[in-house]
């Protein structure tokens, strides 16, 4: 009798253990620790992105004078679309050219349908030798 009663104790403890560690171990769905999500809920996010009007990840044309300087901000990418230009650098470091993989200091000439990046936030662009149409992504000022 003695020990049936500590097989079914043992038993019982085992349940216990196996349950509360199955349910312990399970995420609320959506949460944090269970972040999976449905088709329609990612559509509907694209959905109110697109109706926002961010164009935070597109290119915009711009239309800059000459003498005028296109001066962008950390990460800004620029494309010469026309005219013609020279870089503008910080006095130490230039642009970058992703398209020829070199970089552009002050005065060197733009090549037309190269893209580059601005790296850091320090007065490095372009500056218009003619009109220029530029494409830009990113901040940038006209002075």
């Amino acid at each position: 009798m003695k020990r049936n009663k500590i097989i079914l104790a043992v038993l019982i403890l085992t349940i216990v253990t196996a349950t509360v560690v199955v349910f312990a171990d399970t995420a609320s769905p959506g949460s944090s620790e269970d972040p999976v999500v449905t088709k329609s809920y990612v559509d509907a996010q694209i959905a109110a992105i697109k109706s926002s009007g961010s164009t935070a990840d597109s290119f915009q044309v711009v239309f800059v004078e000459k003498g005028k300087k296109v001066i962008g901000e950390e990460g800004t990418e620029l494309i010469l679309r026309g005219g013609t230009a020279v870089a503008v650098d910080n006095g130490t470091n230039g642009l970058s050219d992703l398209t020829a993989a070199t970089e552009l200091m002050g005065g060197a000439a733009v090549a037309k349908n190269h893209l580059l990046v601005v790296p850091r936030n320090d007065g490095r662009g372009i500056s218009a030798q003619s009109d220029i149409y530029v494409m830009i992504k990113g901040g940038h000022t006209i002075k």
